[in-house]
């Protein structure tokens, strides 16, 4: 997905360090991996099989020896709304983890190096936090360990400890996956209320809107965006498409749309954090936005507080969610200490901080778990900085999956080689 707003500068790093190639990232584990877990391709390692598969049956998963490092990849943003729960799991069990190694990959870069790690037959990454967009990449090119039914026993009932709208974007998965948080994203637009004094409710309007103040707004690469794709899938339902589900066949009036929308765009940021930057400063007076890329940079300081957000007329929202993958090539005992952690994850009182600072808002993805249950910090910025008209918009307009793996990815390849090509910058 994107590379996010982040909580803590010295957790995540600067915008210009998220913003290196991954492949500096990757090496920093297999270089730290090499301390903490030799070449252990064991059971399931099925490198470059093009298929899906696990390292066996949750029966025959092993028991790690002694505690382990754990390294993590973070192509969605997740770690700020896990790592303090990480961190709790770590102080809890120190005969599992001794330590958790986490970086940043954006997501459309980190399947190929994934693959590549498959195939030399060496698996330096344990566990990858990502959204729809690596999701779907996986999926495409088998890179998943599947996780139900041949791990169920390490998740017991966990298909009905989801909310309804979060067990629909688990189906999305394939079985490969967990969801770990859910929120019910957009489209939505953001703007300045000082450069837009009537903001637009539907397509056209924004169209129009756009073409008169050329250059003020923008929207970020779909494929490295939550904002950018829930803007992209949810085009079809605002435009009236034949088939919003197909982006092949069934988009005529969307990509007829945005090709007419780039003749006023500057230029198309590699992410989200990079387009809320020029916002915040003013550079531009309206973006694309989604509930928590407008709740969580406003708590931050990085969009003024002030500025609103206007829903289209019959929008339809589509989901969203992050979710917990494991690459193929792990050992037994490895993915052993991998399956705990994400159960951990999954608990009611590591839920209840996903609500973070509104970065995914609301955040959790199982029944039952209440913004009272939440740290009072959360509880002030929810109260600060939410909207009361969400709950509204949440209950008047419909929801929708984001689209399948296959279409996800053949949208982002048509919106790179027919709108972004020439305009997208990392």
């Amino acid at each position: 997905m994107d590379t996010r707003v982040v909580r803590r500068q010295s957790r995540l790093g600067s915008p210009r360090q998220r913003g290196l190639g991954v492949l500096v990232g990757l090496v920093g584990l297999a270089v730290a991996a090499g301390c903490g877990h030799p070449k252990d391709q064991g059971a399931g390692s099925s490198a470059g099989s093009g298929t899906a598969s696990s390292a066996g049956p949750a029966s025959r998963v092993a028991e790690a020896t002694g505690p382990v490092t754990i390294n993590i990849v973070d192509a969605a943003g997740t770690l700020q709304l896990v790592q303090d729960a990480l961190e709790l799991y770590r102080t809890k069990h120190p005969d599992k983890v001794d330590k958790f190694n986490t970086t940043k990959a954006p997501a459309p870069e980190l399947p190929n190096k994934i693959k590549a790690m498959q195939g030399a037959g060496r698996m330096d990454i344990d566990l990858v936090f990502g959204g729809t967009d690596i999701l779907a990449a996986g999926l495409e090119q088998g890179l998943w360990t599947r996780i139900l039914p041949d791990h169920a026993d390490a998740f017991p009932h966990v298909l009905d400890s989801y909310t309804d709208q979060a067990r629909e974007m688990q189906k999305l998965a394939q079985d490969q996956a967990l969801a770990v948080v859910f929120m019910p994203a957009g489209p939505l637009l953001e703007y300045n209320p000082d450069a837009v004094k009537s903001p637009p409710t539907t397509p056209a309007e924004l169209l129009a809107w756009c073409k008169d103040h050329k250059d003020r707004f923008l929207y970020a690469r779909p494929s490295n965006s939550g904002p950018g794709r829930t803007f992209l899938m949810g085009l079809p339902y605002l435009l009236g498409d034949k088939d919003p589900r197909d982006p092949i066949n069934g988009w005529d009036k969307t990509w007829a749309f945005l090709k007419e929308l780039d003749t006023c765009i500057e230029y198309y940021p590699g992410g989200t954090t990079a387009t809320m930057k020029e916002f915040g400063e003013g550079s531009r007076d309206m973006t694309m936005t989604v509930t928590g890329w407008d709740i969580n940079p406003r708590a931050l300081g990085i969009v003024p507080e002030q500025y609103k957000v206007a829903a289209f007329k019959e929008m339809t929202w589509i989901n969203d969610t992050q979710y917990m993958i494991v690459p193929r090539g792990l050992s037994p005992a490895r993915l052993a200490v991998v399956l705990d952690v994400m159960a951990f994850l999954l608990e009611p009182a590591q839920q209840a901080l996903t609500y973070d600072k509104g970065y995914f808002y609301p955040g959790p993805a199982v029944k039952g778990v209440t913004l009272a249950m939440a740290p009072q910090a959360s509880q002030d910025v929810i109260k600060q900085f939410g909207r009361p008209e969400y709950d509204d918009w949440l209950a008047k307009f419909p929801h929708q999956r984001p689209l399948d793996a296959k279409a996800m990815v053949a949208a982002f390849r048509r919106w790179d080689d027919e709108v972004g090509a020439r305009k997208t910058r990392k």
